[in-house]
């Protein structure tokens, strides 16, 4: 693989013990523990985990969860305004902090999906004039977001902007605001909202349509001002692989913005693809969609070949497969677990990808000044001595470390 220059830094460790004197001429490892690129994955499994009431539905859900942590270090959660808040003044925040609060303590990035959104949107707010829905779209940007900081510092502010003005299979409360208020000025009043509330949070824009399309609001948007940390790029393939071709491809025109790159949505599915007649893969409904052991092979080598193509582009940041399990959305075979919780060969991949192949691990001798630099992945690291343990960062803005056993 080809490691972009700066996946990787170097650090000056100085090692001494408590008496203030060197550690010279000792052998010592270092393990990544947690990358700095963000690998991550739908947490859906974890919320349900999360807020099980059932003993044994709260068993199946923690062996899914603990499946989930050995693998990933960032979680997408549900935000989607009709479920999040069905009926007005009563939002399930309890349920997701609950989530929010776990994956922190478990040195996971947590990201929140989406705080506006014309589907899955709060039904009651259809009886609102459009003034009264711009009103409460802000009001919720600022509950979300302030009061998810800390623990949520990264979200998708605004979702698939590109098909809004024109979706037209239901009227709903945001397509209004949108061709009240125009695509950019829509865009624009949310992501000035979230970032009021959290002026260093990493706000997004996302979206499944890879035209030019999406290119030319990108353009318009960042000449309006709006402050976009990053681009999101949906790449939900139940039609088939894209194809490193098209990967390369999307890459190149979306990096052009010189803004960071997200996978957000990434779905390889293991079983027969939905025909390309179907416009919408919503229309796509089944009673079943069996995964096949010779698909799921198909899937592992198509998603070994997305992820490492993906992080040989220095721009991107971040890569999400959306659904951790079979059976999820549309019912898709498009999860590393199928739906009795058994590993897929796309587990076993991915694991030996994120934590051998990506990762940094070894033995290291410190000189007779008890000092050594260390190359590596940028990210958070355990250095051990005996049975001492000491944790370190590399990063490009950290030039030494002084470590103390």
């Amino acid at each position: 693989m080809d490691i972009p220059g700066n996946r990787k830094s170097k650090v000056r460790l100085i090692i001494e013990d408590t008496n203030g004197n060197t550690i010279g001429n000792e052998k010592m490892h270092i393990d990544l523990q947690k990358h700095k690129f963000l690998f991550g994955c739908g947490a859906f499994d974890i919320n349900r985990y999360m807020n099980a009431e059932d003993e044994e539905q709260k068993k199946f859900f923690e062996d899914r969860t603990n499946k989930w942590l050995d693998v990933f270090n960032y979680a997408t959660l549900p935000f989607y305004w009709g479920q999040f808040e069905p009926e007005e003044g009563n939002p399930h925040t309890e349920q997701l902090m609950r989530t929010a609060k776990f994956l922190k303590e478990k040195n996971v990035t947590v990201k929140g999906h989406p705080l506006c959104w014309h589907t899955e949107c709060a039904p009651w707010l259809m009886k609102y004039d459009n003034q009264t829905i711009m009103e409460k779209q802000l009001q919720r940007i600022d509950r979300e977001v302030a009061g998810f900081k800390g623990l949520i510092d990264m979200w998708d502010v605004i979702n698939e902007v590109v098909i809004m003005p024109v979706f037209d299979k239901y009227d709903n409360a945001v397509t209004r605001l949108c061709n009240e208020y125009g695509q950019v000025g829509l865009v624009k009043r949310v992501f000035d909202e979230a970032r009021k509330n959290n002026k260093d949070a990493t706000l997004l824009i996302n979206d499944f349509n890879t035209s030019p399309k999406y290119e030319d609001l990108l353009e318009r948007i960042l000449d309006a001002g709006v402050e976009v940390s990053a681009i999101g790029i949906q790449s939900h393939q139940h039609q088939g692989y894209w194809g490193k071709e098209k990967i390369l491809d999307v890459l190149e025109r979306f990096s052009r913005f010189g803004l960071p790159i997200h996978f957000t949505e990434n779905t390889l599915v293991s079983g027969t693809a939905i025909p390309e007649y179907i416009v919408d893969l919503n229309d796509w409904q089944v009673d079943e969609w069996p995964s096949t052991p010779e698909l799921e092979e198909v899937q592992k080598n198509n998603m070994k070949e997305m992820y490492t193509t993906l992080f040989e582009c220095p721009l991107v940041e971040a890569i999400t497969t959306w659904d951790f399990t079979d059976g999820a959305w549309l019912k898709a075979p498009s999860g590393f677990l199928r739906t009795d919780n058994s590993i897929k060969p796309s587990y076993v991949m991915m694991k030996e990808l994120i934590h051998k192949e990506l990762s940094t691990n070894e033995e290291i001798v410190t000189d007779s000044d008890g000092a050594v630099t260390v190359e590596g992945f940028k990210g958070e690291y355990i250095i051990t001595y005996g049975e001492k343990t000491a944790k370190f960062t590399i990063d490009d803005k950290i030039d030494s470390v002084k470590i103390v056993f």
